[in-house]
């Protein structure tokens, strides 16, 4: 009985290093708000500014209207050192128009090889959703980054600890509906980085929202993952 020879590992983009650093990945989700309300451009830039002058250094957008024009603007004014990237990727057209607007990785919420390998070969880094272990073993051998574990609130902490067990050498990010709370437990538990939505960035891009306390949760979010602003 013969077997076949298992592929090379794929050349893979590395996490970006506001990600390394800070370990805390933001997410803008301009679709979420009432009333399909899109926020405007000052409002997206001024959310951005709050989270990286609070220590947050890696940023995604989530797709709405105008989401490539704020890639694109906020590609050109956040300072050296911020990852900006785009989520909820599902084609990879997608992940070519992000590569055009600045973007530097994408995030999308299953496994897609056709999404990886866009990304891939725009030098992107890519942070694929997965659940169960075939599917977050898939994801890293189609060359993703890391793998993010999502929707990763439903099953906790614990449920990283023993899917890292058994797949100890796949950095794995969880996302979806994480509490900011639990980021020292996500950690410890051994994600690689953890990916903050609403939880973090709060009523920011609504008419009226409040920056500082957006400002004030980057802080506790950072303090959790173990760094703080400079």
């Amino acid at each position: 009985m013969t077997t076949e020879p298992v592929s090379p590992m794929p050349n893979r983009a590395p996490m970006g290093t506001g990600l390394q650093q800070t370990r805390i990945a933001a997410v803008l989700a301009t679709n979420s708000a009432p009333e399909q309300y899109r926020p405007d451009m000052s409002q997206v830039a001024a959310a951005a500014d709050t989270l990286v002058a609070n220590g947050v250094r890696c940023l995604a957008l989530a797709p709405a209207g105008n989401t490539l024009s704020a890639l694109e603007h906020l590609a050109g004014r956040l300072p050296d050192g911020v990852d900006l990237g785009l989520a909820a990727v599902l084609a990879p057209e997608d992940v070519v128009r992000a590569a055009n607007a600045g973007a530097r990785f994408v995030m999308s919420p299953h496994v897609a090889p056709d999404v990886v390998h866009a990304a891939r070969g725009c030098g992107l880094a890519s942070y694929p959703g997965a659940m169960t272990p075939s599917e977050v073993h898939l994801g890293w051998r189609t060359g993703a980054t890391a793998v993010q574990l999502f929707p990763g609130a439903p099953v906790g902490p614990g449920y990283l600890a023993t899917l890292r067990r058994a797949l100890p050498d796949i950095p794995v990010i969880p996302g979806g509906g994480i509490a900011l709370d639990d980021v020292t437990g996500w950690l410890a538990a051994g994600a690689a980085a953890v990916v903050l939505g609403r939880s973090l960035v709060g009523d920011a891009l609504l008419p009226g929202g409040d920056l500082q306390s957006l400002g004030v949760r980057t802080r506790l979010a950072c303090a959790a993952a173990g760094n703080a602003p400079d």
